[in-house]
This record gives structure tokens, sequence and C-alpha cells, in this order.
């Protein structure tokens, strides 16, 4: 019997009792490969030593210090590290607990920056369909992941939803990729024009796809596009890194490959790497100066934040991220890995699309490859998928609703970026025959 409210009420889950490098072992000694890093968080593998060692130190010197009273010398170094690495222009870090936490702070500091300007009629949130920022109350409000929004609904607060930059089902055949991003950036601004751009808040996206569409990139020059068009109108451009962010895609900022500088970043997950809950918003020098010349605060705040031992795993995790190794390896071993299941998938009539970047990539289920028709939801193939994976000693992250909140599978894989080509090619074969016991069920 178990007195924890469980994310789903019935399954027995195994007992995680010890991980190391880019295994868990459970409780039974039953070894699983981590090939989706958890959620896309284990970053630079399980129970690395250096960043044990960074975690001990500051456990002896300081556990705990509220913000309010107090900044550390871990907190300072790892915003010091997180600037010098960031686009030009994001020169300012907050630091709270997780990717939603990020989410709703960047939201704040948008709305409060507007205020501080002097034009607090700014309000409104533009996203995309099928997009993921995180499950409080505002950061669900402005995903728009339609499952997960469904039933709360009432509570949630107006945002709006344009397009996501989803080619695979959404670009027309006879359309170029450029044409398909003019288009999409269009629909963006026909959508500030339609709501008022003075009203216009921010404009948030991810720069690669996660959870909700597995790993969807961008096309041709879309970000410029809307980078552009949120110049042109005043509007704030929040990119969610959270997933996408902090190395998974071969570079340390995901939007470094589409050539982009927001005015708001947020980052987790890959950050901590796993072995401290910690996320960050990353702020430009005039949202930064709006307050510092205005209020002088920023009005939010929780009570873990900055908390010191995150702070030192953090930049221990971030150091590790950055060196030119870890990065040329989540690049060779991404390319591995997309070409190996290329190879192995290609031919299935049940995968429409294999995509993504670096060690980020997805696999699109269908049930009939040249109608890119999904399986009926009822069958809950990603559900399968995943108990299929786990029985292989496979950690994947199976997700439905990738269409539309209702239709479609998809997969979504992540291991840590220190795996090694012979692991890769042990995660091609599992989830290849993952798939396909869980298509015979």
């Amino acid at each position: 019997m178990t007195r924890i409210l469980h994310r789903s009420i019935g399954p027995t889950l195994p007992h995680a009792a010890s991980a190391q490098g880019v295994y868990i072992t459970d409780t039974t000694g039953c070894r699983y490969l981590d090939a989706s890093g958890g959620a896309a968080v284990t970053s630079v593998g399980h129970a690395h030593p250096e960043v044990l060692a960074a975690m001990r130190a500051q456990i002896d010197s300081l556990c705990y210090a509220h913000t309010s009273f107090f900044t550390t010398d871990a907190a300072e170094a790892l915003a010091e590290k997180l600037v010098n690495l960031a686009p030009e222009g994001l020169n300012y870090v907050y630091l709270v607990s997780g990717g939603s936490e990020a989410v709703e702070a960047a939201l704040k500091m948008a709305r409060q920056y507007f205020v501080e300007i002097g034009a607090p009629q700014r309000r409104h949130i533009i996203a995309r369909r099928q997009s993921y920022h995180g499950n409080t109350i505002g950061a669900l409000a402005t995903g728009g992941n339609a499952m997960r929004r469904k039933q709360f609904q009432p509570i949630l607060p107006e945002t709006h939803h344009v397009s996501p930059c989803y080619a695979y089902r959404e670009k027309g055949a006879d359309e170029s990729p450029e044409a398909y991003a003019i288009r999409l950036a269009d629909e963006l601004e026909a959508k500030i024009l339609e709501l008022g751009p003075e009203e216009v808040m921010a404009f948030v996206a991810e720069p690669v796809v996660g959870a909700t569409l597995g790993a969807v990139a961008s096309v041709a020059d879309y970000f410029k596009r809307v980078r552009a068009i949120c110049d042109k109108y005043g509007v704030l451009l929040i990119l969610d890194e959270v997933m996408c962010g902090m190395g998974r895609t071969g570079t340390v900022f995901a939007c470094e490959q589409d050539d982009v500088v927001p005015d708001i970043i947020t980052i987790a997950k890959g950050l901590g790497g796993g072995y401290q809950p910690i996320g960050a918003v990353m702020l430009s020098d005039k949202i930064y100066d709006s307050f510092a010349n205005g209020s002088g605060l920023f009005q939010h705040g929780h009570t873990y934040i900055g908390h010191p031992v995150a702070a030192a795993t953090a930049n221990k995790v971030v150091e590790i991220i950055a060196r030119p190794e870890t990065m040329a390896n989540v690049n060779a071993m991404g390319a591995r890995l997309q070409s190996g299941l290329e190879a192995v998938l290609s031919a299935s009539p049940y995968v429409g699309d294999i995509r993504g970047r670096g060690l980020f990539r997805g696999i699109e289920l269908v049930a009939d490859r040249d109608t890119k028709a999904p399986f009926d939801p009822s069958r809950k193939i990603h559900a399968k998928i995943k108990r299929q994976a786990m029985a292989r000693g496979l950690i994947s992250y199976p997700m439905g609703g990738t269409i539309d909140g209702i239709h479609g599978d998809h997969i979504l894989l992540a291991p840590p970026y220190i795996i090694a080509a012979d692991e890769v090619d042990l995660i091609i074969e599992r989830i290849a025959d993952a798939i396909n016991a869980a298509i015979a069920e």
C-alpha cells in the first residue's frame, strides 16, 4: 500500500534504487537505459562525480539562506556563468526551482515591465497551439496543450493561440519551408492586430517543441520573422527552453540555432541535471533597467529561489555542459540516433516522422503512413509503447494527443549527453521492438 498520490493511481511502479551514467536500477535488480533522461532532465548522466563533489562542498558550507536577506557565492557564480554563455543581451538571471516557476516568473516580468514603462494596458499573451509551458495556472493557460488544459479551462486566465510550426502535418504539400514560415508569421501578426498591438504583452514559444509535439523544430527563418514582428509592435518575445535548452539540441541555448535573441528566456530541467530542483529566467537589460529605474524591485518570489545547494549543483552541471567535448558528443550521438532510427524504422508503415535536433528526437506514429492518419486514441498506442519499452529495460517518453490533444501518438527520446555509441544503438533496437510489440497488441 502506498500513501503517495502518484500521477496515475493504480499501476504499481518499480522502486528506483540506484543510478549510474545512463542507467537506473530498481530494487529487484532490473536495469533500465534512461533513453529520455526522465523528462529530458538528466543532462550529464546519473551520479557524475564532479557534480556530487560540488553538492557535498556546498552542503558542508551553507545549505540555505533566504534571498530577502542574503545572496550567496553559489547563486552569483551560476548567474555569471549563464550570462557568459547566453546570447548577447541576456545579462540578468532570476533563479527559481523549476520550469513552471520559470514560466510564471517570466510572465510576471513581462507584465511588470509594461507597468513600469507606463503601458499598463498591455495584457494579452499569445502562444501556440500544441505547446507546453508548465502545469501551474499561468503556465498552463499559456501552453496550448488541449488535453492538459481541458478540465482546468474555467479557472485559466485568458490567453490566445496561433498555429505551431509543425511542418509534418501543417505545411502544404506544395508549400516551401520559406512560404510556410511566412504564412505562420503573417498569422501571428494578424492575431496581434486583432487583439490590438498596444494591448499585446508577449509571444511565448518553445524553439523546439518538446512533450506535446515530440521534438518539433521550426523551419526556414520562422523565428527571425517572429522576432521582427514582435519588435514591430513592441511585443516581448519569451522563448521557453525549459525542455529543449541547456545543450539538449546541440548548443547550450536552443535559440542559437535559429539566430534569434529573445527578451526573456526560461531554462530548467537540464540546468540541474536531475540533481537538484532548479530553474532560471534570463532577462534583457531593458527589462532589468525598467525595474531598477522604476519601483526598484521585481514583485515576485518563492521561499526556495536561489537555493545555494541547487545553484552550486547547477553551476557544475552547466560547466560540464559547456565543455566542447560535451556538445560534440550531443551532436555526434544525436546524428547517430537519427540515422539509426531512420535505418530501422523508416520502412515501417506505422512511423510517419522521425525528427529533432541533437539528443532531442521524436518519433511520430501513424496508422497509415500515406495518409498520415493517426491511430484510434482508444488504442492508447503511446501507453503501450511505454510499457513495452520498460519491459525491455528502456525508459522512453511516449505521449498521446500529438495532433489536437486527443489524436496522435509520439515518442520523445532525450538521453544523457554522456551516452556512448553502443548505448545509442541499444536505444534504437529496444524502441523499435517496443513499437512493434505495442502495435501488435
